[in-house]
């Protein structure tokens, strides 16, 4: 009954708006008021749950994220990849696929990929006479890749509340992440088949190789940040550091970022950095309320009279958490849910490791979804489409994220293959 009536609370207040990490607080600090705890372990719990050196590499990632944006990588990279891939029948969809398997390695974010990539994407497909539908959905979907391609901000979390080690999980989200833009660049093959109007334009060689020469900078940022990671050259947390000091070098050197610039970039890094962090405070106290009252056990025994499979299992968890994604934050999401399924999936036999990859990629889903749908209003905000026609046209590209997503699922040797060869 007091796990009902927490949970209830919770609810009510996020119905009402209040801010996630408020809306978690609130009704934990009653709890321990109700149960005689002392109101000093609140604190506690809260400092503890970011005082973690894996979570430093939250705010520099998000530092090299905001940085790429400000110092206009992204036309970098839609030029060379253009020009690699701008010929072909529906080459702009190639293209904004390419551009975002390139930004993800910069940008571990849906929402600054969906920034970055939409205002330049949308408006060059519209130019050329891409319908608007095609044109944001194509957008939208791609940015999924982002979030899940490391670096990745919802996966440094993860690793966080999971416990579990933040450079397999990174290794073991690559292969899902090419999965992702390689459904996507087959659905735009489908979809351009029977389209001889959208046949691709030809690039002059000059201008090809221009294009591409000014993106080898950003192209670096892979080899630096993943590649040190998984040669085992820099922990995720030194690679973020690294590759923030890379991008910001880069952004001078291009003269694209100035240094008054780079207040406004500072400043919008401790924003989203303080968000993301309240929240996983306020899970730390949530996450300790949880255990003391063993709710994974409880849940745990549920689900066991519903069924002992765990292909059963994880359907329900892949709804549960499309359900939560629609109506949460990934963050909020994650440090809420986590803490309760993780113990029953290990209950289950499943690892960790790609229990963290079937999560992160359920809850950037749902930022395609609405009430929600954090992409979806970014997009509308910097095309200048409404919110409606965005979702329209995103809402097909949901078929194959879908299909990746029970790929990923129930075919478990294809996130943990790479973390087993590289001995993570």
């Amino acid at each position: 009954m007091t796990l009902i009536l927490l949970g209830l609370a919770i609810a009510l207040l996020l119905a009402l708006r209040v801010p996630v990490a408020f809306a978690i607080i609130g009704p934990s600090l009653g709890y321990l008021i109700l149960t005689g705890a002392s109101s000093g372990l609140s604190f506690r719990m809260v400092m503890e749950g970011i005082n973690s050196w894996p979570l430093l590499a939250v705010p520099l990632f998000i530092l090299v994220g905001v940085t790429a944006n400000r110092a206009g990588m992204a036309d970098r990279l839609f030029d060379a990849i253009l020009a690699l891939l701008g010929r072909t029948r529906g080459g702009l969809g190639y293209v904004n696929i390419g551009v975002s398997v390139g930004f993800s390695w910069m940008s571990g974010a849906a929402l600054a990929d969906a920034a970055g990539l939409g205002a330049v994407e949308v408006p060059a497909m519209k130019k050329r006479g891409y319908p608007e539908d095609f044109s944001v959905g194509i957008t939208a979907a791609s940015t999924v890749i982002g979030p899940i391609m490391p670096p990745s901000i919802p996966a440094i979390v993860y690793s966080a509340v999971a416990s579990v080690s933040t450079g397999a999980l990174f290794a073991a989200a690559v292969l899902p992440a090419f999965l992702l833009a390689a459904s996507l660049a087959i659905f735009v093959f489908i979809w351009a088949r029977s389209k001889p109007e959208f046949a691709g334009e030809s690039m002059t060689g000059s201008a090809a190789r221009r294009a591409i020469v000014r993106a080898l900078g950003p192209m670096g940022a892979p080899i630096v940040i993943l590649g040190g990671i998984l040669g085992g050259y820099f922990t995720p947390t030194e690679a973020a550091a690294v590759g923030a000091l890379y991008m910001i070098i880069l952004g001078f050197a291009y003269g694209s970022l100035k240094l008054p610039e780079l207040v406004g970039v500072l400043r919008d890094t401790a924003i989203t950095t303080a968000s993301i962090m309240i929240i996983l405070g306020a899970s730390a106290l949530l996450g300790w309320i949880l255990a003391r009252e063993q709710a994974p056990q409880r849940v745990a025994d549920v689900m066991l009279t519903v069924s002992d499979n765990p292909i059963v299992f994880l359907l329900i968890v892949n709804l549960l958490l499309l359900m939560l994604g629609m109506v949460l934050e990934p963050t909020s999401a994650l440090v809420i849910s986590v803490p309760i399924l993780l113990p029953i999936a290990v209950e289950f036999g499943i690892d960790p490791v790609h229990f963290g990859v079937i999560v992160v990629l359920n809850l950037m889903i749902g930022l395609l979804t609405p009430p929600i749908g954090g992409v979806l209003y970014v997009l509308s905000s910097v095309t200048g489409i409404s919110v409606e026609k965005v979702f329209r046209g995103t809402a097909v590209f949901l078929i194959p994220l879908l299909i990746v997503l029970a790929i990923v699922t129930y075919w478990s040797p294809l996130t943990t293959i790479l973390p087993r060869i590289l001995g993570l």
